[in-house]
């Protein structure tokens, strides 16, 4: 599909559904680089993997992939099945039901946790009881969570008008405040007399930077900044919001959270912490969670331009090739809802069944973490965070969509189009998913 713009000037664009043409475009880094003009929002902190290409890209490509290693995976599970298990004990308790009002509520302040604690090295409390440091105005858990979901707002508007309202106060002191915990963390890490074996993405990091091998690629502290703020956007809003999907998606389809709950006890009959090396096991959570990032990519649409003058060739819905002229310059974009929901690839695609990730399914017609040598480093981070999350909490708990009043007289459609329900902000965002968690 092609769109063009008439104001300011008049600009072709073209979207891509078509999955030989979108392996196409990524295996072409160089034909279609990204246009880091679209990008300026996340350069707030400064310049990063996300936001940048070419020698830069490469560069900091080279810092920032050793950190998202096998170590850091396994930190990722151990840690997140221990916070999940702090949720059921300490915060559930012994409550038969758990009312949300939006899940969105619970699944931002399990990724802040793991975001803290495998991306950081800080154990963050559920409980926000930690004491303030001097020279601090909030903890590093308020700081985090603020930085992370308020970071459009902190961007968007003027310095001078950050003072104006109390909400714009308080995400301006905890921009600071996170700068502040962030310089206090690197040194730490380089003047701590005890060289400790840290596995989280923020050490690791620290370490590639420091390593002689790689002295020609170091990046300068802004730098260090600019990409440490990309991996906790991407770790904590992109896992929280596909989580909340996730979850309602299950209240809406009962016979599939069964089908999910009886082969996680096939897995794990006795009732302990399930380890990393069974992750491989659970193929049904991961079915579930694939099944959510097809309907729910975070990312609907991925943007590249033309270098030169080319032509793509794609298939329409009759399976006919056509050759498409790209002039220098053009701006082609990923569609991925149009590829995840594409028919020629995917059977009955608005329908919600994750068993067809249980065979075989077409792998280059699922991009929600892109494709090629810009897909998305942290995938496995990604992956890993959510099967354990998912994994424990259907394991302990049914989970069913908040009954209200209101609603009462609506039909399943109404009630599943009002569930689903999202909006674009940074990533795709659900609007209002009221859940009820019952122990089983």
């Amino acid at each position: 599909m092609s769109v063009v713009s008439a104001f300011p000037r008049a600009e072709a664009e073209f979207f891509l559904a078509d999955a030989a043409a979108i392996k196409e475009v990524t295996s072409s880094r160089y034909r279609f680089p990204k246009p880091v003009h679209h990008y300026g929002l996340l350069l707030y902190f400064g310049s990063n993997i996300v936001a940048s290409d070419g020698e830069e890209w490469k560069r900091f490509r080279k810092i920032a992939a050793p950190a998202f290693s096998d170590r850091n995976n396994r930190l990722v599970w151990d840690e997140t099945s221990l916070i999940m298990l702090d949720l059921f004990d300490n915060v559930w308790g012994d409550k038969n039901e758990i009312v949300i009002d939006h899940c969105v509520d619970i699944t931002l302040q399990i990724a802040l946790s793991v975001i803290g604690v495998a991306g950081f090295g800080r154990k963050v409390s559920w409980r926000d009881d930690q004491v303030i440091p001097i020279g601090r105005r909030m903890t590093f858990k308020e700081a985090l969570h603020i930085v992370s979901t308020d970071m459009g707002l902190r961007i968007l508007v003027p310095e001078w008008a950050m003072g104006l309202t109390q909400r714009l106060r308080k995400i301006r002191i905890a921009f600071e405040d996170f700068e502040k915990y962030m310089v206090d963390l690197i040194q730490d890490r380089k003047t701590s007399e005890k060289q400790e074996q840290r596995y989280d993405l923020f050490s690791g990091f620290l370490d590639a930077n420091d390593d002689e091998d790689l002295s020609e690629a170091k990046l300068s502290m802004k730098e260090l900044f600019g990409n440490i703020f990309i991996f906790l956007l991407a770790g904590h809003e992109t896992t929280a919001h596909t989580l909340c999907f996730t979850f309602a998606l299950l209240a809406l389809y009962p016979n599939e959270q069964d089908a999910l709950f009886q082969h996680i006890k096939q897995v794990l009959p006795e009732d302990r912490l399930p380890t990393y090396d069974e992750m491989p096991l659970f193929t049904y959570s991961m079915a579930v969670f694939y099944e959510t990032l097809r309907m729910f990519p975070p990312v609907p649409n991925i943007p590249k331009i033309s270098s030169q003058d080319t032509i793509l060739k794609t298939g329409n819905a009759a399976g006919e090739m056509k050759s498409i002229a790209i002039p220098k310059g053009t701006v082609v974009r990923l569609d991925v809802p149009g590829l995840h929901f594409n028919s020629r690839y995917w059977e009955d695609p608005h329908a919600f069944k994750p068993s067809r990730f249980l065979k075989d399914w077409p792998r280059d017609a699922f991009v929600p973490f892109s494709a090629g040598a810009r897909a998305c480093l942290g995938r496995k981070f990604f992956e890993t965070e959510g099967i354990a999350i998912l994994t424990m909490l259907v394991s302990r708990y049914k989970i069913e969509v908040k009954e209200e009043p209101q609603f009462a007289a609506e039909t399943f459609e109404e009630r599943k189009a009002r569930i689903l329900a999202g909006k674009i902000a940074i990533t795709q965002t659900p609007i209002r998913v009221p859940l009820v968690f019952k122990k089983r």
